[in-house]
């Protein structure tokens, strides 16, 4: 493969070894997941076996959304490795890991060491986190966002087929970034497929496709691994929903709940700690009614994605959950006269 830019060639650097596709990504970690973001080199900073069976490659803080942090493992692979015996393998350690609550406190114990101890480093997380304790941070932030990033040089056939047999752990927590690098004499380019700040919708299909198909997917698959105080949230969401016009329904597809009338109206994601709803109304509107919770702007290709104006409204309590039903009868109507 090559790329042509300004009437000059770039040709594909293979990687031969995955240490040095590794450093590759290091060097350019800023290019790849974006400036809001800290990764850190697990290997050359922990150096132990930091989640009991196996060392990651890094691990990456997306701190670009103040009221929705994340938190991957991060594995560096090259495409031409095996599948099943080496990329399959690696990863499924890390679900278990997950599951592993002593694991846990211990990796949270190993990264605040590293912080504390690397001025340019813990500068940089209060630079983001100002007064927050960096302690407290961690341990939150791994019990709450818990995904795991495959960083690999070129496709691997498997992985659609995998995320649908195993829905409840490469479907919810794995997601792929495809970096290459292309290099002339005189300079190199280096393209990320999907963008950083679109992974999340990177294995989702186009709505209108998605919904023609018969689905295996149901609530409990959904809620599974949720908090009681989120499935409190959905359940009360679907009794008001009900109440108002019995006629919608709460459609399970793969990656997400549809709230569907005539048309969607709300498309509900629903994560460990906190339920974020895609409301398929202009920003502007949501942000009149909703005070008390995160509304977040998404990009014309994410509303592109999902058809129309909209934003996203992250909900982890039920305080102020009236707002939330008034803005869930302002889509049904809005939905219904469209």
């Amino acid at each position: 493969m090559i790329l042509i830019q300004d009437g000059k060639r770039f040709d594909e650097k293979k990687f031969s070894l995955e240490a040095d596709f590794e450093a590759e990504v290091f060097a350019a970690k800023e290019t790849i997941f974006g400036k809001d973001t800290i990764y850190i080199d697990a290997k050359k900073k922990i150096g132990t076996l930091a989640l009991g069976n196996t060392i990651p490659d890094g691990f990456l803080f997306d701190l670009s959304d103040p009221d929705n942090f994340e938190f991957y493992i991060v594995e560096v692979e090259l495409e031409k490795h095996d599948f099943y015996n080496h990329i399959f393998p690696q990863l499924t350690k890390f679900f278990a890991f997950f599951k592993n609550s002593k694991r846990q406190k211990e990796l949270v114990e190993k990264l605040f060491s590293t912080i504390n101890t690397d001025s340019s480093l813990k500068r940089r997380f209060k630079n983001f986190l100002g007064d927050k304790e960096i302690f407290k941070f961690l341990n939150d932030l791994i019990d709450s966002s818990q995904n795991i990033l495959l960083v690999i040089d070129g496709a691997k056939s498997e992985l659609p087929e995998i995320t649908d047999t195993y829905s409840d752990t490469w479907g919810k927590m794995v997601r792929v970034l495809e970096v290459k690098k292309f290099t002339n004499k005189d300079s190199s380019i280096i393209t990320v497929d999907p963008a950083f700040e679109n992974l999340e919708f990177s294995y989702e299909e186009p709505i209108a496709d998605t919904e023609k198909k018969a689905t295996q997917y149901s609530e409990e698959f959904h809620l599974e691994g949720s908090s009681d105080v989120v499935k409190k949230i959905y359940e009360h969401l679907k009794t008001m929903v009900y109440k108002k016009d019995d006629s919608y329904r709460f459609n399970s597809q793969k990656y997400y709940i549809s709230i569907k009338g005539p048309k969607n109206i709300i498309f509900l994601k629903i994560r460990k700690k906190k339920l974020r709803m895609i409301v398929m109304l202009p920003e502007a509107r949501i942000q009149e009614h909703v005070k008390h919770h995160p509304v977040k702007s998404l990009s014309q290709p994410v509303q592109d994605f999902y058809n129309g104006p909209c934003a996203a409204v992250d909900v982890d309590n039920m305080n102020n959950i009236s707002e939330i039903e008034s803005l869930v009868q302002l889509a049904m109507i809005h939905g219904q006269n469209e």
